[in-house]
Parts: structure tokens; C-alpha cells; sequence
């Protein structure tokens, strides 16, 4: 146990890479993740002498933005709780107790969550996490002087960037340091620069104040929200019936609500967020890897048996499934709407919806956004052969 209660400044060393440099791997050893930790400290003592009274943690491994910032801060927790297990010891009498270092061992880190995903590799900046532990009487103070120094003079020091660009093999445009404050704001930037301001709205809920709900509007007019740890998104289809305009503005609507739908679903999971739907009374929603469905109606007998119709949109492919039945005047009843976020959710998509109706899995593709003559998303009004 501590002797003295500790807190926490969050920070990273956000390395920016030259054009075209990706990294020849995503963590390091644990020497080297000490050797990486003591350049780091100089650095920082040189911008505020009394870091020397706290203790810095380092996690010897480069993450994406969007694997540090997500719900509860699994990264920067994870660290700080490693590092409040080591004794202090002597901490007040030896540099070097000041300075704890995670890396790899055997190509693992210590804890699941330091371990990077290779799947973000290609992202222009890589960031390595640090924490800096100070008591509770100098931490207000230390960590205010931080926050602007690392905003003025936060560059790091020649020899700290020299070591990086040896040991990872890549050439570096900058190598700052950022409290996590900064990266939060300027991953916001980010986020607003590219017309995705209401997905930061609901990221902000989710980590900042995940007690609270937040409900925001997509670009396209779509209803989010967030709630007890999820996102819940208005259906397209029920975002469709509120549109106006003739058949044709409708479906191109229909296919960029979709689209952006799309967006949210990969960044809210690279965040580690989940998104459900937001159904009608009456309908029922249901979720899985990389699709969202919902069942508006029960199969009727009086109706032919279900089928599966694929709305497609151009350059987006197949942008919704549709189960519907045939009536004896040949009308559409639709039973389900199925929407495919994610080009491999497609198969299992098509097969839930199979068998929930318990049809066969062949799938009509109508080469259009199929509507009904109240501009709703429908099913031809004669059987496909």
C-alpha cells in the first residue's frame, strides 16, 4: 500500500510520423521501456524541476487515439493501477524508484489493455501513455503548471525523439507531449474539421460524465443518444418517415443517413462503444457485430411466405435488408428491417433474419431503394423470380 495517497495527471507522448512511416512494431521491451522512461523524465523535469517529487509511469507501447480515449479510460487505469503495486520504497531518497516503466515481455505487456491493437497501425500519430503520480499537497499545483507548460514548450527533448525514431524505424515530423486533456480537445477538432462534431458530443458523455445522458442530432438529422454506456441511434427507417420530398430525394436521403450511420458505428466501436437501435413502440430491435435490425411486424398467415428483398445504393452497396410478405392483392407487408454497417455483417445478418421468420436465406436484390407510395421503405408489390 501507498504510504501517502497518490494522483494521477494522465498524459501521452504523441509521436506525429513522416509521410508514408509506419512503425516496425507497437511496444517495447522492458529495458527499453525504462531506458524510453528516464529520457521522458528529463524531459519533463526540464519544464517543471518539481516533477522530481512525483513519480512518472510509462507504458512502453504505441496506441491510437481512439483505443486511449474510451469509457473509464481503460489504458491510463490500468497503468496507474500497475504502478500503485510496486513499493516506494526509498521514493523519496532515489531518482530511479521515480521512474516505473512497463513494457513487453515474451511479446506481451503486463495487462491486456496496454496491449496495442495492430488494427490501428496506419493512423499519421501514435501516442505512448504516461501517467505522472504526485502527492495529494503538490499534485493541484504540479499538474496546473504542467497543463501549461506541455501547451508551450511540450516539444520532446532531441535525444528522447533520436532514441524513438532508432527504435521504432520511422522518421518523426514531432514528438510532443500532450496532457490528456489536450488530446481530448484536439482529437475534438478532429472530429468537428471532418462534420462529425455530434459523435464527440456522445464520446464526451461516455468518458467524461458517464452518469448522465446526451441526446444530439447527426448531420443528416438522425436522433442520438447516450445512455447508461451505450449509444442508441434512431431507426433509418423511422428517420425516413419524417422526410419529405418525392421518391427519389427520399432514397437518396435514405442511403446517406445510412452512410453516416455507417461512420458513427465504426468510431463509437474503435471507442468502445456499442450502438443499438432506438425503435418505434411496438417494434423490437436487435444488434450484432457490425448490424443493427429491427422487427416492426409479426408473420401473418393470411400473407405469402416471408422473403428477403436488399435495398442497394451506389457506391455503398446493399444498405438495408427488408423481410416482407406478399399480400392476396399483391401488396407488400414488411416484417423486419435489417441494416448492414459493415461489409462482413452482411452473411450473418441475412441468416439471423432467416431464421427469425424462418425462411430461406436467398436474398432478391431489388438494384434500387425500394419505397411505397408514402415514400417508406418497402418490398416490391410482385414476387421476384
Amino acid at each position: 500500500m501507498e504510504a501517502v495517497p497518490l494522483q494521477a495527471l494522465p498524459a501521452v507522448l504523441a509521436l506525429e510520423l513522416s509521410p508514408g512511416e509506419h512503425p516496425q512494431r507497437l511496444s517495447l521491451s522492458r529495458d527499453e521501456a525504462a531506458k524510453l522512461a528516464a529520457l521522458m523524465a528529463e524531459d519533463l523535469h526540464k519544464l517543471v524541476p518539481d516533477i522530481a517529487q512525483a513519480r512518472l509511469t510509462l507504458a512502453g507501447a504505441l496506441f491510437d487515439a481512439v483505443e486511449l480515449l474510451r469509457p473509464g479510460f481503460p489504458v491510463w487505469t490500468t497503468l496507474d493501477e500497475l504502478a500503485h503495486r510496486i513499493p516506494r520504497g526509498q521514493l523519496e531518497h532515489d531518482p530511479l524508484e521515480k521512474v516505473v516503466a512497463f513494457g513487453s515481455h515474451e511479446g506481451r505487456m503486463p495487462a491486456q489493455p496496454l496491449e496495442p491493437d495492430p488494427t490501428y497501425i496506419d493512423g499519421p500519430m501514435r501516442l505512448l501513455p504516461l501517467s505522472v503520480l504526485a502527492p495529494e499537497a503538490l499534485a493541484s499545483e504540479l499538474f496546473e503548471r504542467l497543463e501549461v507548460e506541455l501547451v508551450g514548450r511540450g516539444e520532446a527533448g532531441t535525444c528522447t525523439a533520436d532514441w524513438l525514431m532508432r527504435c521504432f524505424g520511422v522518421r518523426l515530423e514531432h514528438a510532443r507531449y500532450l496532457s490528456r486533456n489536450d488530446l481530448l480537445a484536439l482529437t475534438c477538432v478532429q472530429y468537428e474539421h471532418v462534420n462529425l462534431a455530434p459523435l464527440w458530443q456522445l464520446l464526451e458523455a461516455a468518458m467524461l460524465t458517464p452518469y448522465r445522458s446526451e441526446t444530439t442530432l447527426s448531420a443528416r438529422g438522425l436522433t442520438l443518444r447516450y445512455a447508461d454506456g451505450k449509444v442508441w441511434s434512431q431507426s433509418p427507417a423511422q428517420w425516413l418517415s419524417t422526410q419529405h420530398g418525392d421518391l427519389i430525394e427520399r432514397s437518396h436521403a435514405f442511403a446517406g443517413a445510412v452512410f453516416e450511420l455507417r461512420q458513427y458505428a465504426a468510431l463509437l466501436q474503435a471507442h468502445g462503444l456499442s450502438l443499438h437501435l432506438d425503435t418505434a413502440p411496438g417494434s423490437h430491435p436487435e444488434y450484432g457485430q457490425g448490424w443493427l435490425a429491427e422487427t416492426i411486424a409479426t408473420t401473418d398467415t393470411i400473407y405469402g411466405a416471408p422473403h428477403l428483398f436488399a435495398h442497394e445504393a451506389a457506391g455503398l452497396g446493399i444498405v438495408a435488408i427488408t423481410v416482407a410478405q406478399r399480400g392476396p392483392t399483391g401488396s407488400a407487408r414488411a416484417l423486419a428491417h435489417g441494416y448492414p454497417l459493415q461489409p462482413a455483417a452482411l452473411g450473418p445478418l441475412i441468416a439471423m433474419l432467416a431464421e427469425h421468420f424462418g425462411t430461406a436465406s436467398d436474398l432478391h436484390a431489388l438494384g434500387r431503394i425500394q419505397l411505397d407510395e408514402s415514400g417508406q421503405l418497402s418490398a416490391p408489390a410482385i414476387a421476384l423470380h
